[in-house]
């Protein structure tokens, strides 16, 4: 049973969280053969200063 977290800056619409979802399961069920009822995926929104990278948070960064 694949379980796909991903984390990603809030923002997106639900209809491109619905095609990620698509997305993600349909490459997940061809490259490990599994039926598409057992890939589960969990989105993690963040907001930009929740995140960090290189010192700076998200929100400062340019």
């Amino acid at each position: 049973m694949p379980i796909v977290h991903i984390h990603m800056f809030e923002g997106r619409s639900v209809d491109q969280k619905r095609e990620l979802v698509r997305t993600v399961t349909d490459a997940i069920v061809n490259s490990v053969a599994t039926a598409p009822e057992n890939v589960h995926i969990v989105i993690h929104d963040m907001a930009k200063h929740d995140y960090g990278d290189a010192g700076k948070l998200g929100c400062d960064a340019q």
